[in-house]
C-alpha cells in the first residue's frame, strides 16, 4: 500500500492541492490512495513524491 494519503494529510494538503502541486490529475492520486490504481509511471511517482518533499522511497516502498 501506498503512503501517499498520509504524507499529504501529514502536511494539511488536500488531493486537489496536490494535484495542482505535482501535475498529476486528482483522479490518479485518488486511485493511488485508494488501491485503486496499482501501476503508474515512474515520473509520475517523482513529481508526486517532489510536491509532498519525501523521496519516492518513502511514499511508494515498502
Amino acid at each position: 500500500m501506498y503512503n501517499v494519503k498520509a504524507c499529504r494529510e501529514e502536511i494539511g494538503m488536500s488531493q486537489e492541492e496536490l494535484s495542482v502541486k505535482s501535475g498529476v490529475s486528482r483522479a490518479i492520486i485518488s486511485g493511488l490512495e485508494s488501491g485503486r490504481v496499482e501501476t503508474t509511471t515512474t515520473a509520475t511517482l517523482q513529481k508526486i513524491a517532489d510536491a509532498l518533499g519525501k523521496k519516492v522511497s518513502e511514499i511508494f516502498l515498502d
